[in-house]
């Protein structure tokens, strides 16, 4: 495999070079805000086999930015060996779809241009968003208004101090279940659906609904054992979508019985998406790949919500926060690449047979 690209602007390059290859029908919306380096951002959808498959397979990358390095290596990868060898004339269809938060791919931020984290956007915004009080009590010394290390300190032991409180399960979950009174706070839900929520929104309910069968892949990093692909589900026990998740790929875990690594999540897109799609049958899980242990993660967190809520963004300083968030989320070790690739395509073959299968 490459190495995981070094920017926005490469990652996107080379995927759609390795698209352009494989025979891809390629569709680009651009994004309104510019990149780190004032580059143009935008969604890229490359579709590739039949355009009258009845199944296909839809491959997401940087719903959180910065793990956006990570899925366009992986998407990239794979176009490599679908140009290389041959697309089967029945199907499934395969849709990659390059950086659902392109402006946090850029600036390798989790979050978009709003501070939202996208993963958090997806409730319904006709109601009043849901409240979450115990996020409350954590905000200030998650999010100081400076980052000297004397403040970095004296936050991180009242955060210790709050953990052995709550226990690791439910300080989890006070911090990255989703809050939406904090708009530079962490884990924030935003005041409305971004544009990556429209986008995403059009697509499923104009571009998907055309197939009778569709499987979601969500590509992230930043939780759990080092190189581990857990693969979890945006369903509950007794819903007939994990049923189906269990029975195509296995050891499927669920984000709403306390099985998987991730807490309970308000507001994300796997669990929103089956609303969008009509009578189409919808399959989706999220590979989530191990990192580092959870507090080196939340520090880099931290460290990006002070910089762009309270600092400059463009500072010397800001380099290295930005290095701090990317090491938190990508290892450049080509052995957890390999590793990660292996689940992947475990998990893209699952889906496939389970596609063409009558």
């Amino acid at each position: 495999m490459r190495p995981i690209p070094p920017s926005y602007a490469t990652a996107r390059a080379q995927f759609l070079a390795s698209a352009s290859a494989a025979d891809s029908r390629i569709d680009t919306v651009d994004h309104p805000r510019r990149g780190l380096d004032e580059e143009a951002l935008a969604i890229d959808v490359a579709e590739v086999g039949p355009t009258e498959a009845p199944s296909a397979i839809v491959i997401v990358s940087g719903t959180h930015g910065v793990e956006g390095y990570f899925g366009s290596a992986l998407q990239e990868h794979h176009l490599r060996h679908l140009a290389e060898g041959e697309v089967s004339p029945a199907g499934p269809t395969m849709l990659f779809v390059h950086a659902l938060n392109p402006f946090g791919f850029s600036w390798v931020r989790r979050v978009n241009e709003d501070n939202v984290d996208l993963n958090r956007n997806f409730i319904d915004w006709s109601e009043l968003p849901p409240s979450n009080s115990a996020y409350r009590d954590l905000a200030d010394a998650l999010v100081p208004t400076s980052w000297e290390p004397d403040v970095q300190e004296a936050t991180l032991a009242q955060l210790l101090a709050h953990l052995d409180q709550l226990g690791m399960e439910g300080f989890q979950q006070a911090v990255s279940g989703g809050q939406f009174e904090y708009p530079t706070g962490l884990f924030f839900g935003g005041a409305g659906p971004t544009w990556s929520n429209r986008w995403l929104t059009e697509f499923a309910t104009t571009r998907l609904t055309r197939f009778d069968r569709v499987a979601i892949i969500d590509l992230h990093t930043g939780l759990g054992p080092w190189g581990h692909g857990e693969l979890i589900s945006s369903a509950a026990p007794g819903d007939a979508a994990l049923d189906r998740q269990r029975a195509w790929w296995g050891d499927v875990t669920s984000l709403h019985d306390g099985s998987s690594v991730s807490a309970e999540l308000t507001g994300d897109w796997l669990g929103a998406v089956d609303g969008y799609m009509g009578s189409t049958e919808v399959t989706s899980v999220a590979i989530e790949y191990g990192t580092v242990d959870p507090i080196t993660v939340l520090q880099s967190l931290r460290a990006d919500a002070v910089l762009h809520g309270h600092l400059d963004p463009r500072s010397e300083f800001a380099a290295s926060i930005r290095s701090q968030v990317r090491a938190a989320f990508i290892d450049d070790d080509p052995a957890w690449l390999e590793q990660c690739w292996t689940r992947y395509e475990s998990t893209c073959d699952a889906a496939i047979e389970a596609l063409t299968t009558p």
